[in-house]
């Protein structure tokens, strides 16, 4: 984190991301080259991703596939529900007398 944020930056948050997939490859017991292979990822990309971070978003999303971990790529950036408007269905205002 920057000395001015409590926010994790982008690059930070890039190694975050290569720290934990190489923990969860570790765990489904997959070498490198087996993922690699399995995933259509080349070695030498996912090498780097897991050193630096660095991969682009098709081959990270490949990535997560072959450890089943890609619907977890569906829950983000989802616009929050407006709860003003929700809670305007259910009040008194709205009812037809």
């Amino acid at each position: 984190m920057n000395k001015y944020s409590i926010q994790k930056t982008p690059s930070e948050l890039l190694k975050d991301l290569a720290y934990k997939h190489r923990l969860l490859r570790k765990s489904a017991k997959m070498s490198q080259k087996e993922l690699a292979d399995r995933s259509g990822v080349s070695l030498g990309t996912l090498k780097r991703f897991e050193s630096s971070g660095k991969i682009s978003l098709e081959s990270f999303l490949k990535l997560l596939l072959i450890i089943e971990r890609l619907e977890e790529m569906e829950g983000i950036m989802i616009q929050e529900e407006d709860l003003d408007n929700i809670e305007r269905l259910f009040s008194d205002n709205t009812r037809i007398s």
